[in-house]
């Protein structure tokens, strides 16, 4: 089968510093590699962009950050588009938008479902980010967004398909919108803080009158009578549950602690969910 390039993309390392992004403009604009890809846009091109999300409400809030390119798609509808062999995927995996045979083709743009593909207008040319093939094919084992970032959020991968899904199985990877069934290259560690929704509260208990943090309350989660997980509270009492899908209904919450029990529900809609104050007695 021969070994693939794959990229691995850590949502949770990411804190929105745009370094990747920096980087690839820095590589790209106003620079032409042919055969790879013709100058990119001083201004109007993102071809590595950061997505954002915020979950949840006061006073738990979570901004996330998931950085987003051409997914250089197995099955690659920008490829289908194509006339004339304008896009080529490489036997490293590696899809390339030929800057001459693509000029005048914007339906390439509109094909791609990620809105991974740029149109120059300038050059009627479409554009994407390469994987810095040019510099890989020069002896690189990264690109420069991955070689930039100061956080680690990028790992760019080449071995064999097998291979591939052993670590996509072992790190519970995951690809932007499988739905689509594009296959692509570019697999999301900790996509959940972009797709799933987050619950949490604070505990208190009264201590001669007064009410306090309770630091180390155990605090399950359950539906439908069934355990999906447990934490303690930490040192201000806060506690938090990840990874769940969004519309997935009525909840229940225990909290035991300091000889005292407190118990809620709620339902989940498509927004993660601050608890309030949850008072043991």
């Amino acid at each position: 089968m021969g070994k693939k390039w794959n990229l691995i993309v850590d949502v949770e390392r990411c804190d929105n510093c745009r370094g990747c992004f920096i980087a690839v403009k820095d590589e790209h604009a106003g620079n032409d590699f042919p055969g790879y890809a013709a100058p990119q846009p001083a201004q109007g091109h993102n071809w590595l962009e950061i997505r954002r999300k915020e979950r949840g409400t006061y006073p738990l809030v979570e901004a996330s950050f998931q950085p987003v390119m051409c997914n250089h798609c197995d099955d690659a509808p920008c490829m289908k588009a194509a006339r004339d062999g304008a896009v080529r995927k490489r036997d490293d995996g590696i899809v390339i938008i030929d800057p001459v045979k693509a000029k005048g083709q914007k339906q390439i743009v509109e094909a791609c479902p990620y809105g991974a593909v740029w149109w120059n207008e300038d050059r009627q040319l479409p554009q994407h980010w390469i994987f810095d093939a040019h510099l890989l094919d020069a002896g690189w084992t990264k690109t420069r967004a991955e070689q930039a970032c100061p956080t680690g959020v990028f790992r760019s991968v080449k071995v064999e398909d097998a291979e591939m899904q052993r670590i996509v199985a072992d790190e519970a990877l995951q690809v932007d919108r499988p739905e689509l069934g594009t296959r692509p290259r570019v697999y999301y560690k900790n996509l959940h803080r972009m797709t799933d929704c987050l619950v949490g509260g604070t505990v208190v208990h009264h201590v001669d009158g007064i009410e306090e943090c309770a630091p180390g309350a155990a605090v399950v989660l359950r539906q439908n009578g069934k355990e999906l997980g447990r934490t303690t509270t930490d040192t201000f009492g806060e506690f938090k549950f990840d990874r769940l899908p969004a519309g997935s209904g009525g909840y229940d919450i225990e909290v035991t602690g300091f000889n005292a029990r407190a118990a809620t529900t709620f339902e989940l809609g498509e927004d993660s969910r601050y608890l309030g104050v949850i008072t043991l007695t």
